[in-house]
């Protein structure tokens, strides 16, 4: 029986799948039994447009728990509540139907560690 390999070291630059949509891409990248998302989108990306549209949905219902690297954008839901996601800081999205977009004129980089497996998935 062979045994595991102690450590995993993966590059996102490498990934084991990539889900590309207009204005944007998202990487994915399988490690052990986790698989971990890196999302990238250009100004003027949305959620309802770019991605829900090809699927035929308004909004998205994938439970999302990451980490901003870099830009901003929003997590929007259907009631009106709206929340800014800025480069530093760790995000919850539950997978109550919500939209997003890349806010300001730098694109958005974000980590997914829950979600990345069902994200923008066709």
């Amino acid at each position: 029986m062979t045994q595991p390999d102690p450590a995993l070291l993966r590059h996102f630059e490498q990934p084991d799948e990539t889900r590309v949509f207009d204005k944007g891409r998202f990487e994915i990248v399988h490690l052990g039994s986790m698989t971990v998302g890196r999302a990238t989108y250009e100004p003027g990306w949305r959620w309802s447009t770019h991605v829900g549209a090809k699927a035929g949905h308004s909004h998205c219902t994938v439970e999302h728990l990451g980490y901003v690297l870099s830009g901003a954008a929003t997590a929007a839901f259907k009631d009106g509540r709206i929340f800014e996601l800025r480069a530093g800081q760790m995000f919850y999205i539950s997978p109550e139907p919500h939209d997003s977009w890349v806010l300001g004129d730098e694109p958005y980089v974000s980590l997914h560690f829950v979600g990345a497996g069902h994200y923008a998935k066709r």
